[in-house]
């Protein structure tokens, strides 16, 4: 099911997605009519629509959207919501610009997928506090990483500290068992944010490349991965049994949904 505003969305209004492909996002997953972080969401699309579009948006109008679109569904799936102007285009991005929400939804899949292995660029996203629609340069690099044998490529600054992973954010668990999460810009990631305030040995600090040795184990969240596990980034293996990957998997399906 697709919808803006509510209403069967138009080919002539999907295209600007598709030729001008400007306006921000979120994805959430819905378990039974509830969502981890809801309201984290809605602060996020509140939020990115001031710094994409300089104006204000109302969740309880991005909700009641939501509602409507995903009312036949049961069960467990993933809806995303769009924020974009079907009337903004290329040579004018700079016009008064009147947000649309678009919200789809599709079949979730496990929480837990199996191991994955990473290769490294290095890579800056472009404004990397917004969930934006520009998702070319990561796709292009996870791409480059499947052609040479890996599942994903993880982002790495000029000065060597690794950020952040195709379309999930990066966490280690370093040798006393406290997780990391590295310190460089990054998306502020809802699933990321959560275990940060449910998980009392975490902390944020600089991850190097020459660092990942010293780190025991390694991961990527995102609300429909939950927490997976790195088996390897290039060349460095780490531990696909370590216990706080555990841990951290059974805080975050403890986390009470909230009501869509």
């Amino acid at each position: 099911m697709t919808e803006l505003n509510g209403k069967p969305v138009s080919l002539e209004e999907l295209q600007t997605l598709a030729l001008t492909n400007y306006g921000h996002f979120t994805s959430m997953r819905c378990d039974d009519g509830a969502i981890r972080g809801l309201t984290l969401h809605m602060e996020r699309l509140v939020r990115d629509c001031r710094v994409v579009f300089g104006t204000d948006l109302a969740p309880e109008l991005v909700l009641s959207y939501v509602r409507q679109a995903t009312r036949e569904r049961t069960g467990s799936f993933n809806i995303r919501v769009t924020v974009f102007d079907p009337a903004l285009e290329v040579g004018h991005p700079g016009a008064d610009a009147h947000p649309q929400i678009l919200v789809t939804s599709r079949p979730t899949g496990a929480t837990s997928p199996p191991p994955l292995k990473a290769k490294t660029f290095t890579f800056s996203r472009d404004t990397a506090l917004v969930k934006h629609t520009g998702l070319f340069s990561q796709l292009r690099l996870r791409r480059e990483a499947q052609v040479a044998g890996f599942d994903d490529a993880v982002f790495v600054e000029t000065d060597e500290r690794v950020s952040e992973g195709g379309t999930w954010n990066l966490g280690f668990v370093d040798e006393a068992g406290t997780v990391v999460w590295p310190d460089a810009p990054v998306l502020p990631g809802v699933t990321m944010q959560l275990l940060q305030e449910a998980h009392e040995q975490t902390i944020t600090a600089p991850v190097t490349l020459k660092e990942l040795p010293r780190m025991r184990a390694a991961f990527a969240t995102n609300t429909s991965i939950g927490v997976r596990t790195i088996n390897a980034i290039d060349d460095t293996e780490f531990a696909t049994n370590d216990p706080v990957l555990e841990m951290l998997r059974k805080v975050y399906s403890a986390l009470p949904g909230e009501r869509l």
